[in-house]
């Protein structure tokens, strides 16, 4: 008899170590096919088990008693084997009403706009019903059961003033997809996003760019399963266990994405946060030599800046898909705003600033920085991009030991502000 979490995809889960925090069980990630899938729930061997993506409605027909909640809802993600007989419960419901009462999201009299018509939608439609949203419009790529098309959605329902994503679209390993462009619903206050990987959705993203209100999946993933732990072992588990696990899980996934100019101490820097942190160093232009399989001097060779930035975009675009790293970018990877875009959707950007009098460098990889006149060029050209990506500036022009616990407060700094808005 186990505990888990059944599901068809399950790479991207972080249930297991949630759960494994909350309690003192092991907590197993068991991926399914169709055909795994019934044969599962007709053994009955487990103690209780979560369900996620597609199964949340499939696994009603086994079920020998539903919680009125969850029938209500019409999807369960909550089994508990009580002496051979299956009940199901529907936590979901309780993980974003959680979100919406701790961010304050006030949904009453507004239209609300939730994108996606699958399990996870019935709870979060439960949740804006509760809410009394004025009205609530759900758009789906299979209209019907509910859901208007999208061109149904673009026609009549831009004016949507709060839009909630609980579709899979701009989840891991496809972080740079987001189901619509936020961009054209003007009245737009908040968005929230049920996807906890990567860290920031692309949609969020891009509401956080347009100063709008923006709430992650990661904090409604650790409350349902929280209640879940309780329906699990029959006992209450106070709230404050969400905050403790949502700050210990970003501070433990999120990266540290250092830029600025050539020679600025990137990597220095990075590889001793590496040794203080327990973070990985990645430096992105050593990916670009493995990548190319040919020197930084030999690309720009062969293929000019225009190849060599095409490499680089690359390269940031699979270590945006990363957790828990420290990543060192080129001088020059913030001359491109896809990839900053991607690299801050899993990252908090650190602009290691030092005066360019300091920045000369006879290293052969960096054929852009050779001369003190091209260094001031390009310093003068690219500060203003430094700054906007920066989410923290940190100065090494004396002490690096000091820069770099600057660096580390300031890192915690961003985090812990994070979980209390």
């Amino acid at each position: 008899m186990r505990y888990g979490l059944i599901g068809e995809k399950l790479g991207h889960s972080f249930s297991k170590e949630i759960h494994e925090r909350i309690a003192d069980y092991q907590y197993d990630l068991i991926p399914l096919s169709k055909s795994e899938f019934k044969e599962f729930m007709e053994k009955r061997d487990f103690t209780a088990i979560n369900v996620t993506i597609p199964y949340k409605k499939d696994v009603i027909p086994y079920l020998d008693e539903i919680d009125d909640h969850a029938k209500a809802i019409g999807a369960v993600n909550t089994i508990v084997n009580k002496n051979g007989k299956l009940i199901g419960y529907n936590t979901d419901f309780t993980g974003f009403h959680y979100m919406v009462k701790k961010h304050n999201i006030q949904m009453a009299n507004k239209k609300v706009l939730v994108v996606g018509n699958g399990g996870a939608s019935a709870a979060i439609q439960a949740v804006v019903k509760h809410e009394q949203a004025g009205q609530m419009i759900v758009v789906d790529v299979i209209p019907g059961n509910g859901a208007i098309t999208y061109d149904e959605c673009f026609s009549n329902h831009l004016d949507a003033e709060i839009i909630i994503n609980t579709s899979p679209i701009g989840m891991y390993p496809r972080i740079g997809n987001a189901p619509i462009d936020i961009t054209m619903f003007h009245k737009c206050e908040a968005v929230m996003d049920v996807i906890y990987n990567p860290i920031l959705t692309r949609l969020c993203f891009e509401a956080q760019e347009e100063g709008i209100q923006r709430v992650i999946g990661l904090e409604m993933l650790i409350a349902q399963a929280k209640q879940s732990v309780e329906y699990f072992l029959n006992k209450s588990i106070d709230d404050a266990i969400i905050d403790d696990i949502y700050q210990d899980m970003l501070k433990e996934r999120c990266n540290i994405v250092l830029i600025g100019m050539p020679s600025a101490g990137k990597t220095t820097i990075g590889k001793m946060l590496e040794e203080r942190m327990q973070k990985d160093f990645i430096d992105l232009d050593d990916k670009i030599i493995e990548k190319a399989g040919k020197s930084i001097p030999e690309i720009f060779s062969e293929s000019g800046e225009a190849g060599f930035r095409a490499i680089e975009t690359e390269v940031a675009i699979e270590l945006a898909k990363t957790n828990n790293k420290i990543i060192a970018t080129g001088g020059g990877t913030i001359k491109h705003k896809v990839n900053m875009d991607y690299l801050r959707q899993n990252g908090i950007t650190i602009f290691i600033d030092r005066d360019v009098d300091k920045l000369i460098s006879a290293d052969p990889n960096r054929p852009l920085s050779s001369s003190k006149e091209a260094l001031h060029k390009m310093h003068e050209e690219r500060l203003p991009l430094y700054q906007k990506y920066a989410a923290y500036v940190a100065m090494n022009n004396t002490d690096i030991k000091e820069t770099v616990d600057e660096i580390e407060d300031a890192y915690h700094s961003i985090l812990i502000n994070a979980v209390k808005d």
